[in-house]
């Protein structure tokens, strides 16, 4: 079957009442915008209720679907015939040609299903319903009728035009991008923090990125990865800009100064003000992390309890509940899991304690960071205004 139209279906905007209009013109701006990346061109219109995206070309069908089921906010994907109304026996027809054509082998069961969205169309939807399958019937004998659990349900809507389909194809869900405000990721190069960055971007919320580089203890491909993961997640959450901070002579003098035990809580606690300095910088209005309870010694209750105290906006760590292998099968359903085992470390991994702290005492946290007092406030400022911007998409 040649379509030439999608119908897209939304689930939770639906329920938005007076502010839909808005939901649904951030939709159809993500539709677009995910179109652009296929090779063909698209006219995305939305009436009274419904979103279309029509072929304005030869288009691929495939690489098509692909971009439509990264755009959230979309929950159905259904490939279609749309005909104009030229009376009942000439749909009979349309009909007709569109089962022939999408179903090859007619052993299979049906039901149709008529929306009369057009109130002034002649024939109810029992009536409809009644003689569409009549007339599948007479003509693919093969076929049977099943109202209960039909292995083809047959959509027929009179609207202004009439849309015939039958397959819906599952969409991500979610809200569209824009629709929540705006936040920063702290992103590495691991499995986690792409994961938080897409959940959260599914809620609408338009993703910006920071990431901690080190050189020379981490490669210039290690920043590349992470690269690589931004532009990855920014296929669902649209463009994103990553901040890219050097973080080397923090670390260093973290390390030069505080008790090694405790390294990796302030220096995350260090991490975690740079990023919110940016995020207020860039309108954000929280921040979001990877972290997962008690996998990792920064990522026990009382570490997360220390990292949280320095931040003044909202923690976001939507993975915070799951296990490693829940967050690998999202990572693989996204395509970042590949690339985030890739053996390049992030700075994180450097500058590791044999034996690092996992209920740390905030007030021996206070005490120890006061021997940063002298260099630490700078540094931090000089680590801000000397980031890299690079914009993923």
């Amino acid at each position: 079957m040649k379509y030439q139209s999608f119908l897209i279906k939304y689930a939770e905007i639906g329920i938005k009442g007076k502010n839909r209009y808005m939901f649904e013109d951030a939709l159809v701006k993500q539709i677009r915008f995910a179109l652009k990346s296929v090779d063909g061109q698209f006219e995305v219109t939305k009436e009274s209720g419904r979103i279309y995206a029509n072929a304005l070309s030869e288009f691929d069908f495939d690489e098509t679907v692909e971009a439509l089921k990264r755009v959230f906010g979309i929950s159905g994907i259904c490939p279609m015939v749309q005909v104009e109304d030229e009376g009942f026996e000439e749909l009979k027809k349309q009909v007709i040609r569109y089962v022939d054509q999408v179903y090859p082998d007619k052993h299979f069961t049906f039901k149709v299903n008529a929306r009369r969205a057009n109130k002034q169309y002649p024939m109810k939807s029992d009536e409809i319903n009644r003689d569409l399958g009549e007339v599948i019937l007479e003509t693919f004998p093969e076929t049977s009728v099943d109202v209960h659990e039909p292995q083809v349900m047959l959509h027929v809507e009179m609207r202004s035009r009439i849309n015939i389909y039958s397959e819906v194809i599952p969409g991500p869900g979610g809200m569209p991008a824009g629709t929540n405000g705006r936040a920063m990721l702290l992103l590495s190069g691991g499995i986690d923090s792409p994961v938080a960055g897409y959940m959260i971007a599914k809620r609408g919320v338009v993703i910006e990125a920071v990431y901690f580089h080190a050189p020379p203890y981490t490669s210039e491909r290690a920043k590349e990865k992470v690269v690589d993961l931004a532009k990855l997640v920014a296929k669902y959450s649209g463009p994103m800009k990553l901040h890219v901070v050097n973080f080397t002579d923090i670390q260093l003098y973290i390390y030069d100064q505080c008790p090694h035990e405790e390294l990796t809580i302030i220096m995350r606690r260090y991490m975690m003000r740079i990023a919110e300095i940016i995020a207020k910088e860039n309108k954000c209005l929280g921040l979001i992390t990877g972290e997962s309870i008690g996998q990792v010694a920064s990522q026990t209750v009382q570490s997360l309890a220390a990292t949280n105290e320095v931040c003044t906006m909202p923690v976001f760590r939507p993975v915070i509940g799951f296990d490693k292998q829940e967050i690998v099968d999202i990572s693989e359903k996204i395509g970042t899991f590949e690339t985030s085992i890739q053996p390049f470390e992030d700075c994180c991994t450097i500058f590791v304690a044999k034996h690092p702290v996992t209920k740390p005492n905030i007030n021996i946290i206070h005490r120890s960071e006061e021997k940063l007092a002298e260099k630490i406030d700078e540094m931090v400022k000089t680590a801000v205004e000397t980031a890299e911007v690079i914009l993923c998409e």
